[in-house]
């Protein structure tokens, strides 16, 4: 897996701790379809949420990720989010909606004191660090129902 590829999946993996200590249950992390992919699909009473995040360090292009949501993309999580509403109908009665999470992230120096394992129950909250291995992880922002693609 590639240096960028795996902070994306910490990143995504954050979010979903975040969601999780919001009350939301991760029914899907990386739901794959032929058009692509659904970071993460979550549920919370009557609702279902299709989350996209974007992890990016401090020198990206596309303000923080929130470029990187545009009409096309949107419209392929839309057909996947509906693929997956096809493959499980137990689900389609539910409210959906589009929510992106951005997250920022940067290497540390390597430090011969540091437990990985250490930072795994700390609690996720917007705008702090967390550290995971030799990275640190913020949560920047995240928004409920950042588009609509019906």
């Amino acid at each position: 897996m590639s240096l960028s590829a795996d902070k994306g999946v910490l990143g995504e993996k954050l979010v979903a701790q975040w969601l999780q200590q919001q009350g939301w249950a991760i029914l899907h992390w990386r739901w794959r379809t032929r058009s692509g992919e659904l970071d993460i699909i979550a549920q919370l009473a009557h609702e279902l949420a299709f989350v996209e995040v974007k992890t990016r360090s401090r020198r990206n292009w596309d303000a923080n990720g929130k470029l990187a949501i545009a009409a096309k993309k949107q419209q392929l999580i839309w057909q996947a989010a509906d693929l997956f509403l096809a493959e499980h109908p137990a689900y389609a009665d539910l409210s959906c909606r589009f929510d992106v999470a951005l997250v920022r992230c940067h290497s540390l120096p390597q430090s011969q004191n540091y437990n990985p394992q250490a930072n795994q129950s700390e609690p996720v909250k917007l705008g702090q660090a967390v550290r995971v291995g030799n990275y640190q992880f913020i949560l920047q922002e995240y928004i409920p129902s950042a588009f609509d693609c019906s």
